[in-house]
This record gives C-alpha cells, structure tokens and sequence, in this order.
C-alpha cells in the first residue's frame, strides 16, 4: 500500500475528519496539541487552504494522492469499509454438528 497525502479541509463547523482518532473532530487549539502535534500522520497545516490539516498515511481505498477530504462526514464514512480478501479465514464457516 502506497502513503496517500490526505488534506483535510476544514467544513463549515471547523470539523475535519481524523484517522488517528476514527472520527470527526473540531480542529481546534486542543486537537492540534493534544492528538495533531504527537500524530505520525500528521504532515502540518492544510496549505492553500484557509482551515485544515494534511496527514499521510496508508489508504486501502483508490483515491488520488494527494487526496483532498472537503466532507469529513463522508470521509468518514468512507473509511469504515473494510473489503475482506476472498481468502480469508472469515469466509468458512465453523461448526460443532457432524
């Protein structure tokens, strides 16, 4: 998997979506020291954008790179799909019946 740059741009609310935390959150003064500043995602402010952050990190999902999130309700939702391989242990069906 490749490291996308997510740029988070802030909505009207000042909400952006954040991995780290797997929610949405108010992208305020105690956001950017409390989670932001300590994130190995975090990669600085969104530039070229009047409000937001931008993150890298690896996306399971087909999106451009850099990718730019301007709905944090739908990249949040967009995050909570998880394709299982069609290998995976998950697909057999255990039992205690013979």
């Amino acid at each position: 998997m490749a490291l996308i740059t997510h740029v988070n741009v802030c909505n009207a609310d000042n909400e952006i979506y954040c991995c780290l935390r797997n929610k949405i959150v108010k992208l305020d003064v105690q956001q950017k020291e409390q989670f932001c500043q300590g994130c190995k995602m975090y990669a600085g402010e969104a530039d070229g954008y009047a409000r937001g952050v931008t993150c890298v990190w690896e996306d399971v999902r087909v999106v451009s790179n850099p990718h730019v999130a301007v709905d944090p309700i739908e990249e949040f939702t967009h995050n909570q799909i998880r394709e299982v391989p069609p290998e995976s242990p998950a697909l057999f069906l255990y039992t205690t019946e013979w």
